[in-house]
């Protein structure tokens, strides 16, 4: 790990700051995913429904 000195607080919270935000726009993603899938299910499910 290189020597930060004097900017190593700033730079590791930035650093750190970063993968948070990430992991909550990935568990965001996957979170509204799950659940238009699970719309879409039950709109295809009445659709089948009514056609059948």
């Amino acid at each position: 790990m290189p020597d930060l000195g004097k900017y190593a607080f700033s730079v590791l919270s930035a650093y750190g700051a970063t993968l948070v935000l990430l992991a909550v726009l990935v568990g965001l993603t996957l979170w509204r995913g799950a659940k238009v899938r699970r719309a879409l299910e039950k709109q295809e499910a009445q659709a089948g429904q009514n056609h059948g």
